[in-house]
């Protein structure tokens, strides 16, 4: 249809990068256009620590959960959810800073949609991207590494580097699972989920040479079958996030 709509639908997840960091003018476009995304309210709630020593890299790789990539690739990106510059614009003009879950939502869908216009910013420019969520398994460290202060938390991480793999595109769910006119149909969810999961057993059959055929809802239920990072509510709690 065009350029940008070709760009987006060819996403995909790079977790093999060359050797080649990237140069400033490539961080400094990225980051512009990470800046450039939808924020509310223009509070802006977000900051991005662009990390590129190497030790700080191999650690942040190790507590992600030793993903090697986050150490290989040119430039390992850290998007905060920040309310501390905005506790400090309230109290640099004579008023008592209030947050609650809204402005904690706020910060973290405002970090998420800047991470996004980087992530297609760099794809525009030829780079591969992968996120990383894995940061969040040892938030605690990862924020006395990068000495984030209170009120920050780092909501995930992002590899962006020279690509040095062609992996297929994974499939998605069909739009029919994901797009409702008017209301939501819970009648088609069970179908569009069944309908998914023989797409993704041939996927994975294909990709794995016949070794492992799993559908996409079992490895949900296996996900979401106990608490996910159930340390981030208290982590965040003794953060000085207010979730209420």
């Amino acid at each position: 249809m065009n350029a940008v709509i070709d760009l987006l639908q060819s996403h995909r997840s790079i977790r093999k990068f060359k050797d080649v960091p990237l140069q400033p003018e490539h961080i400094n476009a990225i980051v512009a256009s990470a800046q450039m995304a939808s924020t509310s309210s223009s509070v802006q709630a977000y900051s991005i620590i662009a990390v590129t020593d190497p030790e700080k890299k191999q650690e942040l790789a190790r507590l992600a959960g030793k993903q090697a990539y986050v150490e290989h690739s040119g430039l390992f990106l850290v998007f905060c959810a920040d309310l501390y510059r905005l506790h400090e614009a309230t109290e640099l003009n004579g008023e008592t800073f209030h947050q609650n879950t809204e402005s904690f939502i706020v910060a973290t869908v405002d970090a998420t949609l800047a991470a996004q216009n980087a992530a297609v910013a760099a794809e525009s420019l030829g780079f591969g991207i992968v996120y990383i969520g894995g940061i969040r398994n040892a938030p605690e460290d990862v924020s006395r590494l990068l000495q984030l202060p209170e009120l920050v938390y780092p909501v995930f991480g992002m590899c962006i580097g020279v690509p040095d793999q062609e992996p297929s595109s994974r499939p998605r769910l069909p739009q029919q699972a994901v797009l409702h006119y008017n209301s939501y149909q819970v009648d088609d969810v069970r179908q569009q989920i069944e309908t998914y999961d023989e797409t993704m057993q041939e996927y994975y059959r294909e990709r794995t040479g016949g070794k492992t055929v799993t559908a996409w809802s079992r490895g949900m239920a296996d996900k979401f079958r106990q608490p996910v990072r159930a340390h981030m509510r208290s982590f965040l709690e003794a953060r000085g996030f207010k979730l209420e």
